[in-house]
């Protein structure tokens, strides 16, 4: 079993049928730190089903559990494991996913779902994905700034280009090659393909139009991450010219991947991101305070919740360091603050932020030294 890739934490915020049970977990890459995984998650395992049987005595757990106890023994999942781990599980279904960063680990039941510790994974502005793409194959990465991994492409991407010589509709868009002047009824006229270098290209466009709209579907559109090209220089541009994916970012790296160590191609990638990531979020907080001088946005904790229990928070930053103790009634949007010596106390923050996704507004995640405001939080308003 391997994880699923998760691209809006409002996959989760959906309604989902009580009881929810949510486990959290940091995990590790290499042996043998690896070898506590599995044994923290029984536990875990362990405390859901006790709390299952104490909040809900009257509802089947068997079937709730069979998924997560099924993953406890599962040794090639194990063996591949990420940063960290999220499993989410009710009566309508369960999901599973990989994280590239390590969560607190943390048992919740509850009538819905706890999905704070994925907003500061899936909400951060550091994201990226990576198309590493030659004449004979494509391989896609999903990274941040500490971490490079592969994810598998969906079914109807082709991996080789052998895999796309069957686009017949890309055939015909393949160049044909004339010889001669038709106009001068020149005998020697054909129509083909031509050298041998007409054909490599023509197969070497129907393989890229096939990658782009795969990854375009499956992956750019859902994910909304931008997109970096990993290729040759010649296939840069070949590519470049057929795609029609919006998040493709105009500076890639011209090298071929193949001459690139996992290591060597996250550094490479990163310095391409890198001036994007600090121009995206020179603009965020620009954007904020031009809100803020137009009274359209605030830092103010309290007046922020105000205006996301009423939906009108159209995007917020939210320090990716900084915690605020306290509660949020979520049917008034009254705040008040805690004690940090009281460990059952919720992150206001990630509660604002959590409100502001269920009423469909944005959440990025931001650096401490980036953030524009002391608070922990900056709000832009719809109106």
């Amino acid at each position: 079993m391997r994880g699923q890739p998760i691209y809006r934490v409002s996959e989760i915020l959906a309604a989902s049928t009580p009881p929810c049970v949510s486990l959290y977990q940091p995990t590790h890459r290499h042996h043998p730190d690896d070898q506590q995984d599995p044994i923290r998650f029984r536990n875990l395992v362990t405390e859901a089903e006790r709390s299952l049987r104490q909040k809900y005595p009257g509802r089947e757990v068997r079937s709730i559990l069979e998924p997560l106890r099924a993953l406890e023994d599962d040794g090639e999942f194990w063996n591949y494991a990420l940063d960290g781990l999220a499993a989410f599980a009710s009566p309508d279904g369960f999901r599973l996913f990989q994280l590239q960063r390590a969560v607190p680990e943390r048992c919740v039941v509850a009538d819905s779902f706890h999905v704070k510790p994925l907003i500061r994974f899936v909400q951060s502005a550091d994201r990226y994905q990576v198309l590493c793409l030659n004449r004979d194959g494509a391989a896609l990465y999903e990274g941040n700034r500490d971490a490079l991994d592969a994810i598998g492409p969906a079914p109807d991407i082709p991996r080789t280009s052998a895999e796309a010589k069957g686009d017949a509709a890309d055939v015909s868009r393949g160049a044909v090659v004339t010889y001669g002047s038709p106009s001068a009824g020149d005998p020697t006229v054909r129509h083909g393909f031509g050298s041998a270098k007409d054909a490599a290209d023509t197969d070497a466009e129907r393989f890229f139009r096939a990658v782009d709209r795969g990854v375009l579907d499956h992956h750019s559109r859902p994910s909304g991450l931008p997109l970096i090209l990993v290729t040759a220089t010649e296939n840069q541009d070949l590519f470049r010219r057929v795609s029609h994916n919006p998040a493709l970012q105009a500076d890639g790296v011209r090298q071929d991947p193949a001459s690139l160590s996992n290591d060597a191609l996250r550094d490479a990638v990163w310095q391409v991101v890198q001036p994007q990531y600090l121009q995206r979020l020179a603009g965020l907080v620009a954007t904020f305070e031009e809100a803020r001088s137009k009274h359209q946005g605030s830092g103010d904790l309290a007046d922020i919740a105000q205006a996301a229990i009423a939906g009108r928070v159209d995007t917020i930053l939210v320090d990716a360091d900084r915690m605020v103790p306290g509660t949020l009634d979520p049917a008034s949007g009254r705040i008040a603050f805690q004690e940090l010596a009281q460990p059952d106390v919720d992150d206001l923050v990630d509660d604002l932020a959590e409100l502001v996704l269920a009423k469909g507004g944005e959440v990025v995640v931001v650096p401490s030294d980036r953030m524009p405001t002391q608070t922990g939080a900056a709000a832009r308003y719809r109106f």
